[in-house]
Parts: C-alpha cells; sequence; structure tokens
C-alpha cells in the first residue's frame, strides 16, 4: 500500500463549479479552471480527497423536477436529487481534472463515489429547519403547498417563498473505509457531495431523509475520519476577517483554536457564510491530531505548498 504523507480534504465552494453559466458546459468550464488549480497540489505530492457544494445545481434539479412533476412521471426526494447531483457534479470533476492532469503529466487514477452521511433523527435541527431549497413562489402558493404537504416555507432574499428543510449536523460516513481505502492507494477520490446524502440509521438498514447536511461539516467529518493531515476549506476569499468590512477589518492568519471560539463569541462571522466554515475547521482541528484547517480561495491554493497567507486554524 502506496504511504501518504501528506492526506488533504479538499471542499469546494459552488463558485468553483458554477459561475455565471448554468448549463452543463458552462459549468465544466468553471471546473476546468478548477482542476487546474487542483493538480498544483497533486504535483505537490498531496493525496487529494475532493468533495464539493451542490447548492445551486440541486436547486435547478429541484426545479425541474416540480415543472415535470405528474402522476406518471412523480419528482424525486431531496435525498435522491443529492445523489443525483453527486453523480453529475462527480462526472464533470472526472473528466476536467483527468484533462489538466494529463496536460500536466501527471497519470492517477480518479474516482466518484456516492456517499451516504449519517444524521441523528434527534438532532434539534429537524425542529428548526432553515435549510431553504428548491423554487422560490408566491406567498399564496406557499401556503397551499404547506397546507397540502406539512412543509414549512419562509421568505427568503425578497425574492419569494422557500420550501426550508432541517440541515443536521453529520454523525458518520457510510462509505468512509472505501474512501479512505481509495484515499491510501493513490486514487484521486471525490466523494461527500453536497454534504453527502443524508440518511438515517434504522436497524442494519439506511433510510434517506428529508435534509441537508452542510458541505463543509461533511468536509470536517470526512477529514477526521480518514486522518486528514489537512483540511482546505475554498471560498471566494483568500481570508477568513474580523470586523468584517469595516474600518478595523482584519484578516486572520495563523489562528487558535481558542481564539476563532472567542471571535464566534464576538459575533465575528455571519451564520450563512463564513461560520459554518469557521465551525466545520474548529471540529476538524480539535479531533485531528496535529491537523490543521486552512480557509482560502481558489486562486491561493498554493498558500498551502509555498508557505502563502491563509487563515490557518490549529490546536494549540
Amino acid at each position: 500500500m502506496k504511504n501518504i504523507e501528506k492526506k488533504i480534504v479538499v471542499a469546494l465552494g459552488g463558485n468553483a463549479i458554477l459561475a455565471d453559466e448554468p448549463t452543463a458546459s458552462g459549468q465544466i468550464k468553471a471546473l476546468r479552471n478548477t482542476s487546474e488549480k487542483l493538480v498544483k497540489l497533486i504535483e505537490a505530492g498531496y493525496e487529494l480527497i475532493i468533495t464539493h457544494g451542490n447548492g445551486p445545481q440541486v436547486g435547478n434539479l429541484l426545479l425541474q423536477q416540480e415543472a415535470a412533476d405528474s402522476e406518471i412521471n412523480p419528482a424525486m426526494p431531496l435525498d435522491t436529487a443529492v445523489a443525483m447531483t453527486q453523480g453529475s457534479i462527480g462526472y464533470w470533476l472526472q473528466k476536467t481534472l483527468g484533462q489538466a492532469m494529463r496536460n500536466a503529466g501527471l497519470n492517477r487514477p480518479i474516482a466518484t463515489l456516492l456517499t451516504q452521511v449519517v444524521v441523528s433523527d434527534d438532532d434539534v435541527a429537524f425542529q428548526n429547519p432553515t435549510k431553504p431549497i428548491g423554487p422560490f413562489l408566491s406567498k399564496e402558493k406557499a401556503d397551499k403547498r404547506a397546507k397540502e404537504t406539512g412543509d414549512t416555507y419562509v421568505e427568503d432574499a425578497g425574492r419569494g417563498y422557500r420550501k426550508v428543510v432541517p440541515s443536521p449536523k453529520p454523525i458518520s460516513i457510510v462509505e468512509a473505509d472505501i474512501i479512505k481505502a481509495l484515499a491510501d492507494s493513490g486514487v484521486i477520490t471525490i466523494s461527500a457531495g453536497g454534504g453527502g446524502i443524508p440518511v438515517i440509521q434504522k436497524g442494519n438498514t439506511y433510510e434517506g431523509i428529508e435534509a441537508v447536511v452542510d458541505k463543509d461539516f461533511a468536509a470536517a467529518k470526512l477529514a477526521e475520519i480518514v486522518q486528514a493531515d489537512y483540511l482546505l476549506i475554498l471560498t471566494g476569499v483568500d481570508h477568513a476577517y474580523i470586523n468584517y468590512n469595516k474600518p478595523n477589518q482584519k484578516k486572520l492568519e495563523k489562528v487558535s483554536v481558542e481564539e476563532m471560539k472567542q471571535y464566534i463569541k464576538d459575533n465575528h462571522f455571519a451564520p450563512g457564510s463564513m461560520l459554518p466554515k469557521i465551525e466545520a475547521s474548529i471540529s476538524f482541528a480539535e479531533r485531528t491530531k496535529g491537523g490543521k484547517a486552512y480557509i482560502t480561495s481558489l486562486d491561493n491554493v498554493e498558500a498551502l505548498i509555498h508557505g502563502k497567507s491563509a487563515t490557518i486554524i490549529f490546536d494549540a
């Protein structure tokens, strides 16, 4: 078995997949650029396990499901829609990353693995659904759907009403041993896309559930389980900041877990934006001996290779 010294879980943000064009060709074009950046990590000797978001993609798919829903062609449930986007994004990324590696003279196997993420049906998130999914509806249509289905709809960003679902924390990953075996054998693995397919364990079976697992928490859990050296969360900025967009704004570079916890208490990070990335990074750093979490942009991935500036979270 190959001895891996630098195993890294890379969590791609939505901007790494979908820039301006929601078509398949548009997303493949965005992933070509992403893949060229990721190849630099492979050239530097890192063993990559790649995970990714799917928010825009699963939202668009749910719109398509809604438009075509009928007795003979019923809409698929959310867990199945997540699985479908895992497959499509994995396919695009395998194509573009494979081409980028061949262009760089590298010959490495790549595999996309449909991944189930186990959550608890006792998670408090099930009493407080907050994650918007699917199409925007008028208030009248949202009220009608809520009465028919029992689902919860909330006003979202002034654009209409959307269904909200729970976002429980990941407990474990069903295919974790397979992912680790692939990575340890030198296979670049794409897994846990979109936070993973949310399932609840019932005896010796797993049942899909109407929920969305945050992709950064899923990436942190995956990195913890496979004993990665690094968790790299890619976002739209090179650093996390405190006092963001204020005159005393300060970028965070090397920061301990305890410092980050204090910044969270002081409400420095937006709940729907940077906060889950910070909390996921803390979870990985605390649970992984010697593990470090990086938060930076796709254009700054070489921070990990050449010691450039990025937000690095470590357990002191």
